[in-house]
Order: structure tokens, then C-alpha cells, then sequence
């Protein structure tokens, strides 16, 4: 196994302290069951000579968008040309034991161009590489996978394809089923900003769902794309799972009552969405779910929301990219940094946290068997946990899909 991995799960375990007969089973279950993570990234880096590249191309004058393009052509496509990385990320992904990944597909906001970029480059990933994951776009897909020894994605974008301008609502809607009929089965209906659909969740406003956001929603239902409120605010949160006849999700969030940031969700909302079917996806980021920072905070948000909403109602949407081909070169990247694209405003913590590296390695993508063991050692049923890493995901992408054509 890759030292990296090794020195994460080591940490991690440091910190679970399980019996080996907690260990032992964890891992067995792990192995066993679906696992899907409800929102991630799969395994990245960047081949020989990217960051050469990169660096021409920004003393060169490229703008934000060259730049990142050619980012992302390098650590999702070209990284994979030679024979050793590509089993590096076979290992990668068998070490975490993630059958599915609900893989973010599309840029931050409506821009029809720039959401269609990623997803054609995660499209084309999967049929290049289709020895080592595969693209599903239907439930049956991802057990076909997994049967077949494979990995796979299930594509999701970090917003709604919208047209501009709009000249009518039913022109505007029409884009969903085009982007359905792409693959894409989840979509954010805000980033952080407020958009045409509702207020995300760094508007200070909170000004809740639009009706153009209601129709929106009637929409997603019909064709079978599951509404994504992750990063969306509290009222509009509220509203959607309201006004959704179908499951409404929140990917990669945390339990508010534990974490004061602005990405979690309160109880109120999280009670509208447990009524539609969905879940809370809980997300490996420190800085979000807080408390000491490592895997046992991490399972307390967990914990939380299975003790008050049931556990058929909790999945973990890690919002994590495993890092382990050669993870110091993301860190010695040095470009010059544009302003943000207009969504990804990210407003000040109300709380400040100072995030270590210790904390990120002991929830690295690669420790999902460990998050797992974690759960068997919190005293979950077997069949609790099954759902929680994995079977509410797969009946919710099959819930959603009811009645579609």
C-alpha cells in the first residue's frame, strides 16, 4: 500500500482505538457492502511536466478559465497515460473500498459552457479508462459495476444548466432534461450565491426559494434529477424539500446544532428533508464538521443526525479527492490566484477554526474502511450501516427514477 495511505490509516486508527474484533468486522462489512459516497471526487494528480505547464501558461498571460482547463485536462485525463498510473488509481480506489462516487461533473453555477466543460472531461474519463471505472447513469448500473469488479460515477452538477437570457420558463427547463439525458442525476440548485432558483448559503439575506425555483423543482421530479441543496441557505433548503414531491438530498453537509458553519443544515431543515425520503450527506472537511477536528467529530455528525432522524436517513458525502499519487505537488503548485468566480464566494466562518494537517489525514478518502470500523464501534445494526455507506444513496437515485421515461 502507498505509505501515504499507510501513515493516514494509521493516524486514524490511532485515534478510533477499536478492538481487533471491531476492526476485523468493520473491514469484513466494508468489503461486503455497497459502498457510495454521496458526493467526492475521484482519484487525482498530476503527470510529469503539468506544472511546468501550468506555470508557462499563467506567465504567458492566460486567463482563470485557460488555466483551469488545462488543470483539470491534467490531473483527471492526462495523469492517467501511463500504465503505472493508472493502476495507481485502481489501488487508489480499491484501498478506499468506494464502489460509487456521485462525482461533481459540472462547475459552480448555471453557465450552460461551463458546467458542460467538467462533465465532458468526466464522461470521457470513463469511456477511455472503462477497464478501470466505469459512468453509470441507472441504479442497475452501479451494482453491474460492482459486480464486475469496477468502480464507478454517478455524475452530479454544482448547479442547474440554465440559458441566458431566459425568454421563457419551459425554453429555461428544457436544459435539465438535456443535461439528464448527459448522464447528470443530481444537481446543486444554488452554489453559495444567490441565483434565479434561491439564495445559497452565503447570502446573509436568506431569502428562500423562487418561484422560478419552485418550477425548477416540479421539473427535477418529472425527468428524475434529485434536487441537491448542499449549498444552499436555510430557507431555501426548507422550502425545496417542501415543495418536492420526491427525494430531496443534502450531498455533503454537517449537523448544525454541532457546527456553527455556515454549510450545515438545522434540524428544521433537515426534518423537511428526512419527510421527502432523503438524507444528509456528512462531508470530511474539518473545518466544517469541527469539534477536535479528526474522524471521531467526524462520526458524531453522523451519530447526530441517525439518533434523531434515523439512520436510514444519514449517508457520507466525503466532498474529498484522494490525493496519493503525488500529493506534494498539488501543495507546490505556485500560480497566481484569480478572484473567485462569482458562486464560489466563501463569507468568513462565524466561528474561526484552524484547520492542521493531522485532521485532513485522518479523514483522507482513502480511511472510508475506517469510517466503516468507526461506525461499528458507535454500536450500529449491520444493516444500519449498510444503508449509511451506501443503501440510502442507492434508493434514492432509484426513488428518484420512479415514473421517468
Amino acid at each position: 500500500m502507498n505509505p501515504f495511505i499507510e501513515d493516514c490509516r494509521a493516524l486514524a486508527l490511532s485515534i478510533l482505538k477499536p478492538t481487533p474484533k471491531q476492526l476485523e468486522h468493520g473491514l469484513e462489512l466494508h468489503r461486503d457492502a455497497l459502498v457510495w459516497d454521496a458526493y467526492a471526487f475521484v482519484p487525482s494528480g498530476l503527470p510529469a511536466g503539468a506544472m511546468t505547464r501550468l506555470v508557462s501558461l499563467a506567465e504567458a498571460g492566460a486567463d482563470r478559465d485557460e488555466i483551469s482547463n488545462c488543470y483539470e485536462e491534467e490531473s483527471y485525463l492526462r495523469f492517467l497515460a501511463s500504465s503505472e498510473a493508472l493502476r495507481n488509481f485502481k489501488k487508489t480506489f480499491d484501498a478506499a473500498g468506494v464502489d460509487c462516487v456521485f462525482q461533481n461533473c459540472g462547475e459552480e453555477g448555471n453557465d450552460i459552457g461551463r458546467l458542460i466543460k467538467r462533465l465532458a472531461r468526466q464522461s470521457y474519463l470513463c469511456d477511455k479508462f472503462r477497464d478501470v471505472v466505469a459512468r453509470s447513469v441507472f441504479p442497475e448500473d452501479v451494482t453491474a459495476a460492482r459486480e464486475a469488479g469496477r468502480h464507478t460515477i454517478y455524475m452530479t452538477t454544482n448547479g442547474v444548466p440554465l440559458p441566458s437570457p431566459i425568454y421563457s420558463v419551459e425554453n429555461a427547463l428544457y436544459y435539465i432534461t438535456v443535461f439528464y439525458q448527459l448522464g447528470v442525476r443530481m444537481m446543486h440548485l444554488t452554489y453559495n450565491r444567490r441565483n434565479l432558483i434561491g439564495d445559497g448559503c452565503a447570502e446573509p439575506a436568506d431569502g428562500g426559494l423562487s418561484e422560478f425555483g419552485r418550477a425548477v423543482i416540479v421539473e427535477m421530479n418529472r425527468v428524475g434529477i434529485i434536487p441537491d441543496v448542499a449549498h444552499s441557505g436555510f430557507r431555501t433548503s426548507l422550502e425545496a424539500a417542501q415543495c418536492s414531491k420526491k427525494p430531496v438530498v443534502a450531498s455533503h453537509t454537517v449537523a448544525g446544532a454541532l457546527s456553527k458553519h455556515y454549510r450545515g443544515k438545522p434540524d428544521e431543515v433537515m426534518r423537511e428533508i428526512v419527510r421527502t425520503g432523503g438524507y444528509m450527506g456528512i462531508c470530511a472537511i474539518p473545518g466544517y464538521y469541527r469539534g477536535t477536528g479528526k474522524i471521531d467529530s467526524f462520526l458524531d455528525h453522523i451519530e447526530y443526525v441517525a439518533e434523531r432522524f434515523g439512520a436510514g436517513h444519514v449517508a457520507i458525502g466525503t466532498d474529498r479527492m484522494a490525493e496519493c499519487f503525488n500529493p506534494e505537488n498539488f501543495s507546490k503548485l505556485n500560480i497566481p490566484r484569480a478572484r473567485p468566480i462569482y458562486e464560489q464566494f466563501w463569507p468568513p466562518a462565524i466561528e474561526p477554526f484552524e484547520e492542521t494537517t493531522g485532521m485532513s489525514q485522518s479523514v483522507t478518502w482513502t480511511n472510508w474502511p475506517l469510517f466503516t470500523v468507526g461506525l461499528v464501534q458507535r454500536g450500529f445494526s449491520d444493516n444500519d450501516i449498510r444503508n449509511i455507506i451506501g443503501g440510502n444513496v442507492m434508493r434514492v437515485a432509484q426513488k428518484t427514477l420512479e415514473g421517468c421515461f
